[in-house]
């Protein structure tokens, strides 16, 4: 088992990563009924595209003796209305540790392999842009 989530009551969720014991808190969107107090679970989506695309380029820059450290991503979530689910994920990095257009080609690459962007579903639009530093 990965995670156990427990519903706490007024539109908001606790999940535990059962292997390091750490938890994320979700709230509905103010625009869904909720408070929007914590991540909504459609912002999680677009966010652990974020983070597995981010996660695969630091592989392969390691592979490539690369730091990607203080790389950073913005991430929108665009949702539609009929019927209620995410139709655009935009994320832009912003990434630094290498001026060789080579290497920057390979870790582009890569991160279109994610897990994450390989599962999500083909109508979900993926607007992804790199800005190297």
């Amino acid at each position: 088992m990965t995670s156990k989530v427990t519903y706490l009551g007024d539109l908001r969720t606790s999940s535990i990563h059962l292997q390091s014991g750490t938890e994320i808190l979700s709230d509905a969107p103010v625009d869904n009924n909720g408070k929007g107090e914590a991540f909504s679970p459609t912002d999680m989506v677009a966010n652990a595209l974020a983070t597995c695309m981010m996660t695969i380029m630091g592989i392969k820059a390691r592979d490539l003796e690369i730091d990607l450290k203080n790389s950073t991503a913005e991430v929108l979530k665009i949702m539609n209305a009929d019927p209620r689910r995410i139709s655009v994920i935009e994320i832009g990095f912003q990434l630094q540790g290498t001026e060789n257009q080579k290497e920057k080609t390979i870790l582009e690459r890569a991160a279109m392999t994610c897990p994450v962007f390989l599962s999500l579903h083909p109508e979900i639009e993926k607007r992804i842009t790199f800005k190297w530093n």
